[in-house]
Parts: structure tokens; C-alpha cells; sequence
């Protein structure tokens, strides 16, 4: 969500139930008109950016570029920022390493970025060529630099938070070696300090799930795991932190993964 609209930037191309393409597609939808709009296309094609909305602009970091006539997985160092009045996308300073399928958000007065995959050596071009980590980057829009944090306490990938309080919150995800996790961090950024909290209902963690806070409670909405045969769930849980406690709701209509929220 940025000034009003959703933005939507990349992705994977689908027909006929197929993964056939990577856009550099950047389409803003309004909600109160329900018109969208296709704006200024990202310099490369890219799958699995992270957009965060910081102080009244857009930023975009990491994800995965692709080669033009197949999908790759070529993780990105990238920092992209767009200018609402000029209708453009500028590169910012990159990141220390590649990053992507990460858990990106405003905190503050900065940009904090955790988990997700790097390459594990040279290679890196294909999903297999990358590991699973608990790295924790940061990046400052007034210096234009990035740093290092706090890492998490787990490492995964495909999780998804959001901020309650001045509290980042993180839950569910994946890891290639040990599937989805019900796992759930907080960190404060004034002490540093990564802290655990009740995990989701059992079964429920899962990868590409997505997370928003409303009126001081963590929502969290479906996601996939890939164990005996795989699932794409519907479930949404509803976290309120005062009782440090877990609740199920009204399901989605369909089950999702690799959503917003």
C-alpha cells in the first residue's frame, strides 16, 4: 500500500496453470475507484521483489531477475526507489548481498530487511544454488547505506510480519531442510533484540503466507508447504499481542499463497 493505492511490481507470469515468464510490470490499483493503472516498468525483470512504502515513498530491494526467454533465479542486490511525480524508478546504493524471499518493512526511520536465502557459493541462477538464513540487513534512506542488525533467532524464508507497537513481528515461513515452522520472532529495534512469542496454532506455519496489523493485532493469511503432497491453506489467524495468543477467523474464500495483505 503507498499514497492510497496497492502496487503490485514483478512476479511470475502464469497460463494455462504454467510458470511461463517474469514481467517488469509495475500496475498501481485505487481502491476507493476500482481502476488501475500501469506506471513506469522496473529496468529489469524481477520475481520475488520486496515493496515497502517508507515515509511517504516506494522502495523496492532484492527478489530474484530472470533471464528474458526463462525463468532464473539470479538473486539481486538491488535498492530501487519511485518518484510518484516523475513516474520513474531510481537506483539507490545496493545491499551488502543478494537478497530475496525475505521479510521486508518501514521501522522507524529505516528500512529493515530479515531471513530469506543468499547464494550458498558462486552459483546463482537456479532456486537450488541458495541457502536459508537468519540475516538481518538494514538500510537508511537519508544516508543511502545499508547495515547489519540483529540476526533473527531461526533462520527461514517466505515468512511474513508486520509492525504492532514499534514491534516488528515475523511468523510462519519455511526452510528447504526443514519445511514450514510455526515460528514466531519479535524485534525490538531500541534494545536490538530478537525475542520468541507464541507460535501459530500447530500446522499453521507455512511459506509465502502474508501478515498485517489492524487495531493493534497481528492477521496472518494463508501460505503453502510442500510435505507429504503439499497444501495451499485458507486459514487466517489473528495474534493479539496482549494476551500473547493465537485465534482462528473466518477463512478466505479460496486458498492462497505468494499473497499480499
Amino acid at each position: 500500500a503507498h499514497e492510497g493505492r496497492i502496487h503490485l511490481v514483478g512476479g511470475l507470469l502464469g497460463e494455462g496453470g504454467r510458470v511461463v515468464g517474469v514481467p517488469d510490470r509495475h500496475i498501481a490499483y485505487d481502491p476507493s475507484t476500482g481502476e488501475s493503472a500501469t506506471l513506469a516498468s522496473l529496468p529489469t525483470r524481477r520475481h520475488h521483489p520486496h515493496a515497502v512504502d517508507h515515509k511517504g515513498k516506494l522502495y523496492l530491494v532484492g527478489g530474484f531477475g530472470s533471464d528474458p526467454d526463462r525463468v532464473t533465479w539470479i538473486m539481486r542486490t538491488d535498492t530501487l526507489v519511485y518518484d510518484d511525480a516523475t513516474n520513474a524508478w531510481s537506483m539507490l546504493v545496493a545491499a551488502s548481498e543478494p537478497h530475496a524471499e525475505v521479510v521486508a518493512t518501514s521501522l522507524g526511520d529505516r528500512i529493515h530487511v530479515v531471513g530469506g536465502r543468499r547464494p550458498k557459493a558462486a552459483a546463482n541462477a537456479a532456486y537450488g544454488d541458495h541457502e536459508d538464513v537468519d540475516r538481518h540487513l538494514v538500510f537508511d534512506p537519508a544516508g543511502n547505506a545499508w547495515s547489519r542488525a540483529a540476526p533473527a533467532l531461526s533462520a527461514r524464508n517466505s515468512a511474513a510480519g508486520a509492525v504492532i507497537g514499534g514491534l516488528w513481528h515475523v511468523a510462519g515461513g519455511r526452510s528447504v531442510a526443514g519445511g514450514p515452522t510455526d515460528a514466531h520472532e519479535v524485534y525490538d529495534p531500541k534494545e536490538d533484540r530478537w525475542r520468541s512469542a507464541a507460535p501459530m496454532p500447530k500446522g499453521s506455519g507455512a511459506g509465502g503466507n502474508a501478515a498485517a496489523a489492524v487495531n493493534g493485532k497481528l492477521y496472518v493469511f494463508g501460505g503453502e508447504y510442500f510435505d507429504n503432497g503439499g497444501r495451499v491453506h485458507p486459514e487466517v489467524w489473528i495474534y493479539d499481542p496482549k494476551a500473547d495468543a493465537w485465534t482462528g477467523t473466518v477463512p478466505m474464500p479460496t486458498p492462497r499463497h505468494g499473497l499480499g495483505a
